[in-house]
């Protein structure tokens, strides 16, 4: 399963650690819930195992599967909620990391049939744009990847209604980000209406800050270069 596009498997294990302790620290994975996974492969994923409270997890606890979800290797069992990132996969060629948190202000949201779709604040249209809701599924059904299909390809993040939500990225880092990107939103647009002064951009504003966000990545290619990586000036 070797490919010199991917990151070793030993480095990813440890990332797959390192942000799940990280969201366990930030409350957005109580208990056992949450799941994250990484490609490893064009063929293969990471994936956190079911059962498993993020914050004990061990390198050793990691699963590996297929693009089908099937078990490779691995002592523990794949989550039931395996659809949910296969789905990512299967529709994003650009994805190569998928979290999936329950951050308890923006689960509210979703509880509450509510997207966190208004642009309150610039950074709500740099860092991720609209965070729509998917219709409700049952967990750890093929319900909740057929409810998350028609999103995934115009959105980065996505509110699970009577759930949580799902990101992803380029990289567990990316990822992760966007996740607590969405709990941030979803703080201040709750503390907009409980002020109960809401004044969102205008369509000009936020069609700016698009424009703005545009140059600005095509400015970190430039610097970074497709892989991330500091290029020659």
């Amino acid at each position: 399963m070797e490919d010199s596009t991917y990151q070793t498997e030993k480095t990813l294990r440890r990332d797959l650690v390192r942000f799940s302790k990280w969201l366990y620290r930030l409350g957005f994975i109580p208990g056992t819930s949450g799941n994250l996974s990484v490609r490893l492969d064009h063929r293969h994923l990471l994936v956190t195992p079911t059962g498993v409270s993020k914050a004990l997890l061990k390198t050793a606890d990691i699963v590996i599967v297929d693009m089908n979800g099937s078990l490779v290797a691995g002592t523990r069992k794949v989550t039931s909620e395996i659809c949910m990132h296969l789905a990512v996969y299967q529709m994003r060629g650009d994805v190569r990391a998928v979290v999936h948190a329950h951050p308890p202000i923006a689960t509210a949201f979703a509880c509450s049939g509510r997207a966190l779709d208004e642009m309150f604040c610039q950074e709500a249209v740099m860092a991720l744009g609209k965070v729509p809701l998917a219709q409700y599924a049952t967990t750890g059904t093929d319900e909740v990847a057929a409810s998350l299909m028609p999103l995934i390809g115009g959105h980065d993040a996505i509110l699970m209604a009577n759930h949580g939500a799902v990101t992803y990225g380029e990289t567990l880092l990316d990822a992760f980000q966007k996740m607590e990107t969405v709990e941030h939103l979803a703080h201040v647009a709750l503390a907009v209406h409980q002020l109960g002064s809401a004044q969102p951009l205008s369509a000009e504003q936020v069609e700016q800050l698009y424009l703005a966000r545009a140059k600005y990545m095509r400015n970190a290619e430039v610097v970074y270069g497709a892989e991330g990586v500091l290029a020659d000036r």
